[in-house]
Parts: structure tokens; sequence; C-alpha cells
């Protein structure tokens, strides 16, 4: 008998053929298949798509390499780090599958270049995509060009697949989605309870403040009086803002970068706070923060609320009712010992390097108010002279970067510890401003498989077999499929009626878009780009001006609603003129 060779695509595709059947599996190499994102599942995916023998695949993914990648995304390894992700893993998987074309794209999915007309010269969109507004662009696109789509997630052990076809089933946005977790400015600013609100001030507000860009943020203030914060908090932070400028400058030069770390620490965590206490009513309701000594903790001679500074639960709450709980002079106690309200004598002459944790791991151990001021002060002078050399004009929190990483869990936890908030390790921090869900490779592997097997209902238009499948945490069900759902009514977005426009943005008017989809009817209709009114019936002053000058062009939707609401809504894609 002739040796089986299983290098020889015939053999390699046998078992292929005989699953799909030969109608589905000789039409696969023909199939134009875009993938979007190239992460945990992305990676997974890509693989199966390359050994089912998908003929023509597409990856865009606008990210790069992480060192916290390696251990779920297979397709890099550790010389790929800091590279971009579509490029090193078309370049990996190529080698799976010697008949398979895969063009990698660098990219967002969201630039105007990657407009309805591109999109339409696929067969099928696969998403792996963890960003909800790049999940419901790529929804909408495909719905605007009628183009089979299967959405996917994972969050640990869980994960979702879900395909998706205009007027067959419900859409990506049929079923609004939960918006992200926001804080108000003057929580984050003023007054934080829990230990997110001080991280997200460390990463979002402190850090930016110092390293980044010196962006005005008059406008974010503005915004938050609008929404009706309280006003006296606006005036402070805004005074806080001013007094940033001279801290800044202090950061970045050589000079004074070395001693900027105290300057920073004295305003944000001394003065800012004094100033804070100095508003009465803000306290009336609330529990007072305590203002920090630099020298005194430094030292081992500051004494919050019972606990010296070297000791590890510096945030406990056990003795707020104590007469150094109030904050700034009162909140600190002269002197090298003091005696606790158990009687009991503690002499302030522990240093921070000594060990008083019987944790290993030095990420998840807890560090004292002491040792917190010393990170801090390091972390601030590395970020610093980072500045000073000139290769770098603003740095960013990425937690992946151990300089960054340690500036915002040192600023968190002393301002945890100002507020009486419980501290976090460097790594809960991490995890926390991460915004890390963990990632199981498990789950991405079997969820990459299901996205595959939906993929192949979709192009072998067995619409009846379609699922939405969840990995749910049972170990007596671990998958669990569900019959699809009809589109909702409602829905904003596959229930309009979507057709391509051909113009040149920069000579089209609105009123002559309108001229050509009324054809002379004299109803009342709105116009939209996204949310932005363009125009009404009782406005009208944008109908003379160009696509161009209003920010329509090549890529984005124009939607014209009826206004008595009898016709669908009507939404162009603005394409290239041919």
């Amino acid at each position: 008998m002739a040796p089986f060779n299983l290098s020889s695509s015939k053999s390699r595709n046998f078992h292929a053929r005989a699953i799909l059947g030969p109608k589905l599996h000789d039409r696969l190499p023909n199939i134009n298949v875009l993938i979007v994102g190239a992460g945990g599942i992305g990676c997974e995916l890509l693989k199966n798509v390359v050994l089912a023998g998908f003929g023509h695949i597409t990856l865009l993914d606008l990210d790069t390499i992480d060192l916290s990648n390696l251990n779920r995304q297979f397709l890099f390894r550790k010389k790929d780090v800091k590279q971009s992700k579509a490029l090193v893993a078309a370049r990996t998987a190529s080698a799976f599958n010697p008949h398979v074309h895969i063009t990698p794209i660098h990219g967002n999915i969201k630039d105007t270049q990657f407009d309805l007309t591109w999109f339409r010269g696929f067969d099928i969109v696969l998403n792996a995509l963890d960003n909800l507004d790049a999940r419901r662009h790529v929804n909408k696109m495909c719905m605007a060009g009628n183009i089979p789509l299967v959405e996917s997630g994972t969050a640990g052990y869980l994960g979702q697949v879900q395909p998706l076809l205009k007027d067959r089933t419900e859409c990506f946005d049929c079923i609004p989605k939960p918006t992200p977790k926001t804080f108000p400015v003057c929580t984050i600013r003023s007054t934080p309870t829990q230990p997110i609100h001080c991280i997200v001030w460390a990463k979002s507000y402190l850090m930016p403040q110092l390293f980044g860009e010196d962006e005005d943020s008059t406008g974010e203030l503005a915004e938050a009086e609008k929404q009706g914060e309280n006003a006296q908090e606006i005036a402070n932070l805004r005074r806080e803002a001013q007094a940033f400028k001279s801290v800044r400058t202090a950061l970045r030069s050589k000079d004074t970068y070395s001693g900027a770390a105290k300057m920073v620490f004295q305003k944000v965590f001394q003065h800012d706070i004094l100033n804070l206490l100095s508003m009465e009513d803000m306290w009336r309701f609330r529990d007072k923060p305590v203002a920090l000594d630099f020298d005194l903790i430094e030292g081992d001679q500051f004494i919050l609320r019972g606990q010296a500074a070297n000791a590890l639960d510096v945030s406990a709450d056990s003795n707020k009712s104590s007469a150094n709980g109030g904050g700034g002079v009162d909140g600190r106690l002269n002197g090298s010992s003091t005696t606790f309200p158990n009687g009991s004598n503690f002499t302030l002459t522990t240093k921070a390097s000594t060990v008083r944790s019987g944790h290993s791991l030095k990420d998840q151990r807890p560090l004292s108010l002491r040792e917190n001021l010393v990170l801090f002060v390091s972390s601030t002078e590395r970020l610093a002279a980072r500045l000073t050399t000139g290769k770098e004009e603003t740095i960013s929190f990425d937690k992946d970067d151990d300089d960054t990483l340690d500036f915002v869990t040192a600023a968190a936890n002393l301002r945890s510890a100002a507020y009486g908030i419980p501290c976090k390790s460097r790594w809960e921090v991490k995890e926390m401003a991460g915004n890390i869900i963990p990632a199981i490779a498990t789950t991405n592997a079997i969820i990459s498989g299901l996205i595959v097997l939906q993929a192949l209902h979709l192009l072998s238009a067995s619409f009846d077999s379609l699922r939405n499948v969840h990995a749910q945490f049972k170990p007596s069900a671990p998958l669990s499929a569900i019959k699809l759902s009809l589109p909702n009514d409602r829905c904003g977005v596959c229930r309009d009626a979507y057709a391509s426009l051909q113009c040149d943005p920069s000579r089209v008017t609105l009123a002559e878009v309108l001229e050509g989809i009324l054809d002379g009817s004299e109803r009342e209709v709105s116009t939209y780009e996204d949310k932005r009114m363009l125009s009404d019936p009782d406005f009208d002053d944008n109908l003379d001006r160009t696509l161009e000058s209003l920010n329509v062009t090549k890529g984005k939707f124009l939607s014209i609603a009826d206004e008595d609401g009898e016709l669908e809504t009507i939404t162009l894609a603005i394409c290239a003129f041919p």
C-alpha cells in the first residue's frame, strides 16, 4: 500500500473535505475573510482559519505586542515585543498552511480608508475585539453592507459567540450594552471613598498632569460644572491645575528634577488636602482626610489614625474618631515614640527596608506608608529622568512599564492612606489600573473554535444551525447553545435602510444630498452624523455647507430621519467618488 503523505495539499484536506462536504470545502480557498483583532482570541482564530483552509485572510489590528501578551497569545515571542501584532501574527501563521494568503494591516478599523466599499470586498467578518466602540462600528458596517459577522468575547472562564446577519438575526446593537463605569470628577479629585477612586486619580489625573501633555483641564471642569457638581470644589480644582505648572517645569529640568518629587508630594498630599479641609461644608457628612507630612513620614515620626509610618495597615479606619483623624497638624506627632490606645509604647526606629511581611512575592505584599513614600520618590525621579533625556516628551501609563506602575501604586496608596481607604498591593493596582480581566488561554481556544463553526454555518447558508453559544463556569454544562433572536424592530442600526453615496464631499452640499434622496418630496426630515445633529426642520444653517466642512467624509454615515416617524431612516455610507 502506498504511504499516506500528510504534507500534500490533497491529504492535509482529506478530513476537512469529508466533514464539510465537497461544496463548502472547495469554496473555502476562494473565501475572503476579515479578522479584526490579533489578541487573545485573534491569535487562536487566525490559526483555526488558516488550518481550515480559508484562502484569503485579511488580519487587522492597531495594537503592538506587550510582554504580558506572551502567556496566551502563542503566535508571539519575546523578540516580537513592541512590534505590530497583525504583522507578526500573519508571519507566524503563514507557516501553518502554505496554500493560504494572509494580508496583515497595522491600523485602526475605524480609519476612513476602511469604508463600506472596502468592507464589501469580504465574504464574512470575524470579530476578535475587546473594544465596545470598535465592535459597534464593525457591526454597523456589516449591517450596511449585508455582510455576515461573527461577534465574540471572553472574560476569564466565560465566553460568547454570536453570529449576526442583517434581517435574519438581531445585531450587536439590538440589545443596549452597559456603558463602562465612570466616576464624577469631584469624587476622583476631592472626595474618594474606594481604592479604585484613588487608582483612577493617580493614573488618569496625577500622572498626565505631571508627565503627560500640558493640556488645559478647564474643559473637563466646565463640563463637570454643567453637570451640577459642587461649584466650590470646581473653583478649588481650577486653582490646583494652575499650581501644577511650576511642578511640571521642575520635573523637566536637569537641575531640579531630583528634588521635584518632594515638591509634588507636598503639593498633592499636603497643601491640596489642607485646602480641601478649609472648606468646612464639604466635610459635614464625610470623614475628613489627613494631610501627610513628607519629612515626618521619611523619619518614621508620622502617626496616622493610630498607626506609625512603618506600620503596614496605615489605612485602617478603626481609630478615625481619635484626635489625629482630622488632618493637618493634628494628624501627626512630633517625637520618637508615642503611646497607642492599648497603652503600649512603640519606638519609631524601624526602616522601610526591614521585611515585616510573610509574603514572598514582593508585588503581592502590602506596603507601609513609609515604603509608599520611598516608592513615590523613586518612581517620580525615574520618570523625570526619562523626560530630561529628551527621548520622551510625554509618558503615559502602561501596566508593563515598571516606572509608571510604581508611580501609580505609590500615589494611589498615599492618597488612600490620607483618606482612610484600604491600600492595594502593586499586583492589585496593576490589575485595576490596567483594566485587566483575567485571560484564560483555554477559553480563547474554545471560543475561536466556535467562531469558525458559526462562520461555516453562515457561509453554507445553514441558517437553522446558527446558535448563540456561551462558555460558562458550569462543569455539568460548560457550553450553552441558544437559538438566535430576530432583529429588534426599534434598533437604530440594523432597522435602517442603507445605501452607498459615492460623491466628492468637498463639493457636495447637505442640501444637494437631501434633494437627491427626497426627490421632490415635501416631507420634513432631520439629518445626523452618528449622534451629531446636522439639520432639522427648525435648523437649516448647515444645508448649504459641503459634507467635508461638516466632517461627513469617506467612511462615515449620514442618516436622514423622517420627523413623523412614518418612514424608516435612510443611512448613507459615504464612499469615494469612482
